[in-house]
């Protein structure tokens, strides 16, 4: 299928998106920067009012004494992890078995840092206590991805993050938490953002992910912990001369959208009824507990891509630019709710999950003849 024919083309001709915040181009920039004094200083090599003041307003949100702006959350959460070995002397270190860095890094933690990684839990599940107190290794830290994206964003309840962290200080273990998604949790726990890294060591929170900048991190914790990170920093080749465009854009809508994070959680719940009602089709989880979930599709992933194109077309809805094979007979997507999905008209989408129902039904039937 050539991109002038593909999912990505039509999604990107589409009038109205279900998730995101609209196209990351730069317009994104512009907005952050438009009203802003033309005399700002740039930051230089991590240091400047542009960046600190940033920093410092992190820290303050999520109530730790220091906080750390970086390029990528890749290189954040690999120097948290190595700090903690190095402080502990111990070089193993446990998460899921879906985390991003087994999954997307290339093997970084074992490479860069010879760190290795103890996998707790099945995959298609988050990690609870039981797993925490059955380690058999010795470890210097364990980490929490919230919510666990790979499996539609599903998380513990709040009393079982209280018992892991309070099982972790008892024994001496650090609880590091891999926050990109920190600020869409907060309606479904009903926490600020500051309860929840009380009960971790070190925080990482995405700055593009769920708020939308262009890209970059921040790595919080204790004055010790981010004053080493920053040497760390140094060495990954992560003091850019300057880093004020992601630094604006971080700021710019951080302010923008972390206050509409309850509204983006109820609007994905209304948009998982949607999907649930059709044949065939289901979220995980089912009734999602942030402004993300996955959607499943009982048909193939090579006999459902024509028919998405053919519903995005009809519709001039996006609902998803790629799809991927869950397995030989299924296909799924990720969605995350942002500020697109408000400016789409009731009438117009309810008519798209009518076409949706009945495009995968037929086909559903046909397969099956």
């Amino acid at each position: 299928m050539t991109e002038k024919n593909s999912l990505l083309e039509a999604f990107k001709q589409t009038e109205f998106r279900l998730g995101g915040h609209g196209p990351r181009d730069l317009h994104m920039l512009k907005k952050a920067v438009m009203n802003l004094d033309d005399h700002i200083e740039s930051d230089m090599y991590g240091k400047g009012d542009v960046i600190e003041k940033f920093e410092e307003k992190m820290a303050r949100y999520l109530g730790k004494e220091s906080a750390v702006f970086f390029p990528s959350g890749t290189m954040a959460q690999q120097i948290a992890l190595r700090i903690w070995c190095d402080q502990k002397g111990i070089k193993k270190v446990a998460y899921h078995p879906l985390s991003h860095l087994e999954i997307h890094e290339e093997d970084g933690l074992k490479e860069l840092h010879s760190i290795e990684p103890i996998l707790l839990a099945e995959k298609d599940r988050v990690i609870q206590l039981d797993d925490v107190v059955e380690l058999k290794e010795d470890i210097s830290c364990l980490l929490l991805e919230l919510p666990q994206r790979e499996i539609g964003g599903q998380m513990p309840d709040y009393h079982t993050l209280e018992a892991i962290s309070a099982y972790c200080r008892e024994k001496g273990i650090k609880l590091h938490l891999d926050g990109a998604r920190l600020f869409e949790i907060l309606p479904y726990y009903q926490k600020s953002a500051s309860e929840i890294s009380a009960l971790f060591d070190s925080v990482y929170v995405s700055v593009y992910k769920g708020l939308g900048g262009i890209a970059g991190a921040i790595l919080a914790g204790d004055k010790d912990f981010t004053e080493i990170s920053k040497v760390w920093k140094r060495r990954h080749g992560g003091d850019l001369i300057s880093l004020y465009p992601y630094v604006l854009s971080a700021d710019y809508y951080f302010e923008q959208r972390v206050g509409k994070m309850e509204k983006y959680y109820k609007e994905a719940q209304e948009l998982a009824i949607f999907f649930n009602q059709c044949q065939s089709v289901s979220t995980l989880p089912k009734e999602p507990v942030s402004n993300m979930f996955h959607v499943h599709i009982d048909v193939p992933k090579e006999t459902l891509e024509p028919i998405f194109i053919k519903l995005t077309q009809n519709t001039g809805i996006g609902f998803s630019s790629y799809l991927k094979e869950l397995n030989s007979g299924a296909s799924y997507f990720e969605l995350g709710i942002g500020d697109m999905y408000e400016l789409i008209p009731k009438d117009k989408l309810k008519a798209a999950f009518t076409l949706l129902n009945e495009m995968v039904t037929g086909t559903i039937s046909n397969l099956t003849k």
